[in-house]
């Protein structure tokens, strides 16, 4: 029997041809959070969702931070690390390919720093609510990995400048970025949902139809 270094949860796909997702939780919560979330938008695929290790006043999370909007950016690059070889134990032990990550919030953060320090990890991301995970963005080549961002224009956490600036890193390290700025706050909406499975299903089309 596999023991993992991630407490997490593992849904088999039902349908061929859906990509696994790797979600990824907000901080408080946990492997199960996102799970209805995955099912509604590809239904059908393999879902992967880890418990983040790392707890704030007894709130689960993937990394450590120091303030609001401040991160320990020697944990960051620790704990993508970790969570980067938990996929490859996954998908050794579940047979997956490599997952698109759909993050929210601190996941998505632990998704964009896995995007810059273990590329090869994720197909693609869903970044929710995202911010720059670490000041100097390393040099990665990310060239054909889709990524779509998602952010708040009434999000009262994260700056619009500092969203930006995430888009235009990935986008010079080749990642094929669609950001969108949402008229909602830092929680999930509706909206989020039917921009997530349109981009999901468009990644589904190119992968059927790679000259389109």
């Amino acid at each position: 029997m596999t023991e993992f270094s991630f407490v997490h949860r593992y849904i088999p796909a039902t349908e061929p041809g859906r990509p696994p997702l790797l979600l990824l939780h907000g901080t408080g919560g946990n492997e199960d959070d996102l799970l209805p979330l995955g099912k509604a938008i590809s239904p059908g695929s393999a879902l992967l969702s880890p418990r983040g290790k790392v707890l704030e006043n007894g709130m689960p999370r993937f990394f450590r931070r120091l303030a609001e909007g401040v991160f320990d950016e020697a944990d960051v690059r620790k704990r993508a690390n970790e969570l980067a070889d938990f996929v490859a134990e996954a998908r050794k032990a579940y047979g997956l390919e490599a997952p698109i990550a759909v993050g929210f919030s601190n996941g998505a953060n632990i998704a964009a720093a896995m995007l810059l320090l273990r590329p090869e990890a994720l197909a693609g991301a869903a970044l929710l609510r995202a911010m720059v995970p670490l000041s100097e963005m390393p040099k990665v080549d990310l060239a054909g990995k889709r990524v779509l961002m998602l952010s708040g224009a009434m999000d009262p956490i994260i700056p619009a400048e500092n969203a930006a600036r995430l888009a235009t890193g990935l986008t010079a390290s080749g990642a094929l970025i669609e950001h969108r700025t949402l008229p909602v706050g830092h929680g999930l909406s509706q909206m989020d949902l039917q921009g997530l499975t349109k981009w999901l299903a468009e990644d589904r089309a190119t992968a059927d139809n790679p000259r389109v």
